[in-house]
């Protein structure tokens, strides 16, 4: 009957873990006509685990909504814009979160991916939250440099995880986006 109760305890986890991202929302910059929304669209639907991308041409945005969630790459969906000829200006993720305790230059793992936290006050997060990503090539150059006052750390600048970020030796070298809570 416990074993039972594990494997059921098991499960209900892991299914919450991997509903952590709910969309990502994608603002484009260098658009001047549908045309380019539309290439953008068809690069963002080529990855297997986009499910559907709805494009606003007005704000040149992307909402990327899954398949599933395992896996994402948000370098990706950077590069698959980059690759249609044009730049990411913002990106913004909505996560569930569970009674999640964050502060400023925190370090998380959340879904497998790791996460530091610039810019927020130590506060507990419930619910569907945007997080929006503050690393190079993910917000404007004047943006990028004006965050770096946030952190001492040297993975905002490499985005990668130092020894001296954790205790666990396992995590250096380890891809880390820098985030705020909108």
């Amino acid at each position: 009957m416990m074993k039972n109760i594990l494997t059921a305890i098991c499960l209900c986890i892991s299914i919450a873990s991997q509903s952590q991202i709910k969309t990502v929302n994608i603002q484009a910059s260098g658009l001047t006509c549908s045309m380019c929304s539309n290439s953008i669209n068809k690069a963002l639907k080529s990855i297997p685990y986009v499910d559907n991308v709805v494009a606003n041409i007005k704000n040149s945005t992307f909402e990327i909504s899954f398949k599933s969630v395992d896996n994402i790459s948000f370098d990706l969906l950077k590069k698959k814009v980059e690759d249609a000829g044009f730049f990411v200006a913002k990106m913004e993720v909505t996560m569930l979160f569970d009674n999640v305790k964050i502060s400023n230059e925190q370090h998380l793992e959340i879904n497998g991916l790791m996460y530091h936290f610039l810019n927020v006050p130590e506060k507990i997060i419930n619910g569907y939250q945007v997080v929006r990503i503050l690393d190079k090539g993910f917000v404007s150059s004047k943006e990028y440099k004006k965050n770096q006052k946030y952190t001492t750390m040297d993975c905002y600048r490499t985005g990668v995880m130092g020894a001296y970020c954790n205790k666990k030796e396992k995590t250096a070298g380890t891809r880390i986006y820098h985030v705020t809570v909108s």
